[in-house]
């Protein structure tokens, strides 16, 4: 066989196995070394949706997707030019998402009568699945592991366990990565409390490796060139880290100490875990025994004169609700972060699905209106944490960040911003000498002053009962009736200060796309890809949801048409019906719990045209 050294644009890469064959680890440093080779890419970690499924099932399957490339990456792929399969379960539930030129790798040892049988295969599993075309890589993976490990001393568990750096040095080789990011890994890792494990595991990897440089039945080799990126220092980030950072941020920009009350709940407790270990900035965490104790204790740090957050997912929002009303009605800064899963109840709480927004708009008692956002992308989750605070502290009210399961856990390169580049955050607080009633409001703004406990001639009351601008308990129906207006009056009055609504294209036209949170990678490029096929279109996404940006009317009013994509049956055009009814929207939905495929959002789309 001739050996080809072909060089492309981009790859997929899907590796999968049981949940403890180390997928999501495999995935993470094939991810991060290429991240440091200078490629752009974008992640995707798929997780078992029963957490304890019975082992070599495919409800129990664990994969990792990544995406590479030499130009811009927005999404994880929707189909793998190599698929790591470690066991027939994993094959079968992820043969449908091959390329038809795509290579598969699949560790022999584990095709036996028991592993077929569990995976509801016969005897000839590539017949079955229908992938006879596709370049298949037979290797018996888990005995070529034990053989480069059987005289490192470990015993036969742990020596199974490297298995993962095996076909990872297969993948290296296959992609032309540098491997020494991952030796420098195993040295980090183990190097403290395991040192034994550094060389067993260097050692299976580099085997690996030179075992898919020898065999000839590896047709071709990929190179994939650094893409063209501003300079500057980048680093591969989740998007709950970067939450977690740009919620610090935000603390160090306000001068105020960060508060985060929380229950860990998928897939939010990343950002809980990533607070914690950051106490020398500031941070302050606690790891509540409910959701509703987390979210109080949150409200408590806040009158305190805290940075205020609390993190969760679709059920534990549920869960705040009545919270969420106090931390209206006392106006005070709250930073809610809502890592979306797909429900309802406890749903598939590993999957990704944009499943909250009715209930961040809607789920709370009486009228009780709150800022609410959502980020786009893993990276961009930094700047969304960090506006998220700037306008509740600036703005005296609770505000919802939307993120997905699919932006928390994946990943993209970011470009590390320098602080000196992000504007300070000017809380109101009630300074010394100042007339004091607890609800009088900024003309401009009508955010109430902030009056921190300990200050002498300021104390005041909050609490869930109605008051009046004095702070003093009311039960007066026109008292009412002005406070709710006041509260929703500020929190639209935030629309002046965020940006305008974007368009992507021509700024009028036939067809505007319209997006909101995580969907923006898929949007984008299903976008791109029918203007390259010559159609005029337009595309606008939404970071800002309650208030809607200033411009959107004048924005829709300029097309004939407008789709409206979402994860969901349909929450949020059924909220820009209510809000801004003259238009007529199509939508675009998917409920399955796994992000948009680029070539279902093209053919939607393409009918639109």
């Amino acid at each position: 066989m001739q050996h080809k050294v072909i060089d492309t644009k981009d790859v997929v890469i899907r590796f999968a196995g049981d949940s403890g064959d180390g997928m999501q680890l495999t995935g993470s440093l094939f991810a991060d070394m290429s991240a440091i080779f200078g490629n752009e890419l974008s992640t995707f970690p798929d997780y078992p949706a029963e957490i304890r499924a019975p082992h070599g099932t495919v409800s129990g399957v664990s994969g990792f997707q990544v995406h590479i490339g030499s130009e811009h990456i927005t999404t994880p792929g929707d189909f793998c030019d190599l698929l790591v399969a470690m066991n027939p379960a994993a094959l079968k539930a992820n043969a449908q998402w091959l390329k038809r030129t795509a290579m598969v790798l699949i560790d022999s040892d584990t095709f036996d009568e028991e592993g077929l049988k569990r995976a509801g295969l016969k005897s000839d599993p590539i017949a079955e699945l229908y992938i006879e075309d596709r370049t298949i890589i037979i290797a018996p993976i888990t005995t070529l592991t034990e053989e480069s490990l059987k005289d490192s001393g470990l015993d036969k568990k742990t020596v199974q366990k490297c298995k993962n750096m095996f076909t990872l040095g297969m993948a290296c080789y296959i992609y032309n990565r540098p491997m020494e990011y991952i030796f420098q890994y195993l040295e980090r890792k183990f190097g403290k409390k395991k040192p034994e494990l550094i060389a067993p595991n260097k050692k299976v990897l580099q085997d690996g490796y030179n075992y898919a440089a020898n065999i000839q039945a590896i047709p071709n080799t990929y190179n994939i060139e650094p893409a063209d990126q501003p300079k500057g220092t980048y680093r591969n980030i989740t998007g709950n880290q970067a939450t977690a950072w740009g919620l610090l941020a935000a603390a160090e920009k306000a001068n105020l100490p960060l508060f985060c009350g929380s229950y860990p709940i998928t897939p939010a407790t990343g950002i809980l875990e990533e607070l914690a270990v950051h106490k020398s900035l500031g941070a302050k965490t606690l790891q509540a025994e409910d959701e509703i104790a987390g979210i109080c204790t949150a409200i408590g740090a806040a009158f305190a004169g805290n940075l205020a957050v609390t993190t969760t997912s679709g059920p534990g929002l549920s869960l705040k609700s009545e919270a969420l009303g106090l931390a209206v009605m006392t106006e005070l800064p709250l930073v809610v972060v809502d890592v979306q899963r797909a429900g309802p109840s406890t749903g598939i709480p590993t999957k990704t699905e944009q499943t909250d927004l009715n209930q961040a708009l809607y789920g709370r008692n009486g009228e009780c209106p709150m800022v609410v956002m959502a980020a786009h992308s893993p990276a961009g989750c930094f700047d969304a944490a960090f506006n998220a605070a700037k306008i509740a502290l600036e703005h005296m009210t609770p505000v919802l960040l939307l993120t997905e399961g699919f932006l928390g856990n994946g990943s993209e390169p970011w470009l590390i911003p320098s602080m000196k580049d992000y504007p300070a955050i000017k809380p109101p607080f009630v300074q010394p000498g100042d007339e004091f009633r607890p609800f009088d409001r900024d003309p401009e703004t009508l955010a109430r002053k902030w009056a921190i406990p300990g200050m002498a001639g300021y104390e005041h009351r909050v609490g869930g009962l109605e008051k009046n601008h004095a702070g003093v308990l009311s039960s007066d129906p026109i008292n009412h009736a002005l406070m709710v207006k006041e509260r929703a009056e500020k929190v639209q009055r935030v629309a002046n200060y965020i940006p305008e609504l974007e368009v992507n294209g021509p700024e009028s036209g036939k067809l505007l796309v319209v997006g909101w949170g995580g969907t923006y990678g898929h949007i984008l490029s299903a976008v791109q890809e029918i203007r390259e096929a010559g159609a005029e279109l337009s595309f606008a996404h939404f970071d800002y949801i309650m208030p809607l940006p200033r411009n959107t009317e004048e924005v829709f009013s300029k097309f004939d048409k407008i789709l409206v994509c979402e994860l969901n049956s349909g929450q949020f055009v059924n909220y820009l019906r209510g809000v801004l009814p003259q238009f007529t929207y199509n939508q675009h939905n998917k409920v399955q719990g796994q992000p948009f495929l680029v070539q279902d959002l093209v053919a939607a789309i393409k009918e639109q045209l």
